[in-house]
Formats: C-alpha cells, structure tokens, sequence
C-alpha cells in the first residue's frame, strides 16, 4: 500500500512539474540578452581599423573615448532610433563611465532587432585605468 501512494505521489509530482516548463518564454530571454561584452584590450585593437560605431550612453557625458561617434543617453535609444544605422547587423559598441547603463542600451538594441551590438566592459573608468586614451596608430 505505501508503495502504491508512494508512485502516485511521484506521478503528481512528475505531472505539476511538464506543466510548468513549457510556459518559460525562451525566445524573449535569448532575445534580451542578445549582445556581447568587449575589453578594453579588444576595443583598442578594433580602433587601429574602426569600422563601427562607438557611442557614449552615460548620462550625463563623464569622459569620451577618442573617436566617439556619438553621444546618446541610456535611456533615450528608442527615442533616437533614426540615429543609429538602419542596417541591423551593423557593428555597434557602446560605453558608459562603469558599464550599467551601457548594459541597459545594449539589451535595448538588442530588443529592437541588432545583432551585432557590443558593450564596454567596465565602461570609459576601466578605459581609463587600463592607460588608453588614443587609439594605438
């Protein structure tokens, strides 16, 4: 008889749990994560043959990284969508002084169909610390 409730109880149990799983959105997780992160040591190679655009998100500007494209506020992207390239696989690399509010524009790109979007580890401080001010020529 225990062995009987015993299997029922693991078959309920077996049961809850196939319900709960098919209800996670995975297509929205994998989409909102749809960017990468870049170094410092990465993003002063990638200038010696720029071929992206760089943009400062923070809010207010603290520090530009030598050839800054643009400045746009974190918060502000689908407002000035026209600004960016229409292409969506255009290669984008943003940064902020410490790399959150970077992390917030990206995930907002990344929303609106890029692909190909980049954020600065550690933002324009660990740029600093790291001694890069130009790119290497």
């Amino acid at each position: 008889m225990k062995k009987i409730v015993f299997l029922i109880l693991i078959l309920i149990l077996a049961a809850c749990r196939q319900k709960v799983s098919p209800t996670i959105n995975t297509a929205a997780t994998s989409k909102a994560a749809n960017y990468q992160m870049i170094s410092v040591d990465e993003l002063s190679q990638a200038m010696k043959n720029k071929d992206f655009l760089l943009v400062n998100v923070h809010v207010p500007v603290e520090g530009n990284i030598p050839g800054t494209d643009m400045d746009i506020a974190y918060d502000k992207i689908e407002k000035q969508i026209d600004k960016f390239p229409e292409d969506k696989n255009a290669k984008i690399i943003l940064y902020c002084r410490s790399g959150a509010m970077g992390n917030t524009a990206a995930k907002a790109l990344a929303n609106l169909g890029y692909t190909n979007v980049f954020n600065l580890e550690g933002g324009y401080d660990t740029w600093e610390k790291a001694g890069y001010q130009f790119p290497e020529e």
